[in-house]
């Protein structure tokens, strides 16, 4: 196997594979880009992003600054909103689903280094995949961990960090991220 097939299958890889720097080189020219847009060009900015993530839905807008490991690795849905400072390390598949907002400085993480000392010094690494269902608001400062799935119609508070999955129609908010209460 490449080392982008062990990354995108969850084993072990080496991040300084050629090919995954060459897929990283190209994520952050677009962000790079997107990033130096201005609020005349909406439709350029948009055009960047489709080209960047695995797939989107049509209408998507993503304040800039944003980051990401490859993009690649990210599908959106319709109707997605994400708000300054967004960061999206997608060295596993991120899916987010339609009608969802992120607040300024969310961060959605999908990279995990061993917990071994010597292995961790090795410079391998892993990843783990996050979902996001639909209608799901993500408040700002929020932190979504690797593996984590989040249900449908979930509202996340401020500064949660997300630590394990949550289930659909709740609010959940902390450190770690707890359901408050139901949705009804």
């Amino acid at each position: 196997m490449t080392e982008k097939e062990k990354m995108l299958s969850k084993m072990m890889y080496d991040p300084r594979d050629p090919e995954l720097q060459a897929d990283a080189d190209r994520s952050r020219k677009l962000t790079r880009l997107f990033n130096t847009t201005t609020e005349e060009q909406k439709q350029y900015r948009t055009e960047l992003l489709k080209e960047l993530f695995g797939s989107t839905g049509e209408h998507i807008y993503v304040e800039p600054p944003f980051r990401c490991d490859y993009g690649s690795n990210t599908y959106i849905g319709e109707n997605f909103y994400a708000n300054f400072d967004c960061i999206i390390l997608d060295v596993a598949k991120v899916t987010i689903g339609k009608n969802c907002l992120l607040g300024p400085r969310v961060c959605i993480y999908t990279p995990c280094h061993p917990i071994d000392p010597d292995e961790r010094n090795t410079g391998r690494e892993y990843g783990l995949p996050v979902t996001i269902g639909d209608n799901v608001w993500i408040g700002g400062s929020a932190v979504i961990n690797p593996g984590v799935t989040i249900g449908n119609n979930v509202v996340i508070g401020s500064g949660s960090v997300v630590t394990h999955d949550i289930p659909d129609n709740v609010v959940a908010a902390g450190n770690p991220c707890k359901i408050i209460r139901p949705i009804k």
